[in-house]
């Protein structure tokens, strides 16, 4: 066999691999998304989330389909001691999903790794005064959600978001509302929506009601929307989201514009689940 013979040989061996692995990969996946959903998940999810047992049949299917991909392709890290349990990943992954649940999406495409700490853990953040002094500290969180395709929560603040599905407080909700914005590049309270119109109506709507949050509080008077919210448009928009899945009926009422929005982006009734 000639040199030239040889390398060809070798290159082909070497295809035959790659195939071999991505065909075994590809077997894998299929077989890991398209299997029925465990019934110890079912049961937790029940136990879990009310949101679970109020959904019609048909899209209560297409979420399990999509806790079972989000469950295949994303890492989860225990961290500070926490010992990971299947409650743990699948309470997670299915909050997570509902906010990609009955509209196209990415399925969460450059998210890798989920942290998940006991209770609040404590970042290292640079802060810069009036004067423009930078100065380094330590800050208590609940949750944070990197554009490095990164998601750090705190299981116990989990754990109170959706024991209450009506406060208008969700930890998942929230961080991963902030993967959803980051999806085009930036975190600008403007997710990557359907047409190049609705931008439009979106920055009128939303530019309004942040300036309309600023000023309540200013002048201090209770707002629906967390405080949170005034931070910046990235806040605004995840802080929302959290309004939006956990009290739909007054934010309807109350902010009847911003409902809209939310109810065109996500293309989910929240009033399907809403205590009445």
């Amino acid at each position: 066999m000639t040199l030239v013979q040889q390398w060809f040989s070798f290159i082909g061996a070497g295809l035959l691999v790659a195939l071999l692995v991505w065909g075994f990969r590809r077997w894998r996946f299929n077989r890991a998304v398209n299997r029925p959903f465990p019934a110890n998940w079912s049961e937790i999810l029940q136990r879990r989330l009310v949101v679970y047992g109020k959904l019609p049949m048909p899209l209560r299917l297409e979420w399990e389909k999509l806790i079972l991909h989000f469950l295949h392709t994303k890492h989860f890290e225990g961290c500070g001691g926490l010992a990971l349990t299947d409650e743990v990943r699948v309470v997670i992954a299915a909050e997570a999903c509902l906010l990609i649940l009955n509209r196209p999406s990415t399925r969460y495409a450059g998210l890798r790794w989920i942290y998940v700490y006991p209770s609040t853990f404590i970042a290292k953040r640079e802060r810069q005064d009036e004067y423009g002094v930078v100065s380094g500290g330590k800050t208590h969180l609940l949750g944070e959600s990197w554009s490095s395709g990164r998601v750090i929560l705190a299981w116990d603040s989990v754990e109170e978001g959706h024991s209450d599905y009506t406060d208008g407080r969700n930890v998942v909700l929230h961080e991963f509302a902030h993967q959803l914005d980051q999806e085009d590049g930036s975190a600008d309270g403007a997710p990557l929506l359907y047409t190049r119109d609705s931008y439009t109506v979106w920055s009128k709507v939303f530019s309004e009601e942040f300036e309309d949050l600023h000023r309540d509080l200013a002048e201090g008077r209770r707002t629906l929307i967390d405080s949170y919210g005034a931070t910046n448009p990235a806040e605004f928009f995840a802080v929302v989201t959290e309004v939006f899945f956990e009290r739909p009926q007054i934010m309807k009422q109350k902010h009847p514009e911003l409902y809209e929005q939310m109810l065109d982006y996500y293309r989910l009734d929240p009033m399907l689940w809403a205590v009445k």
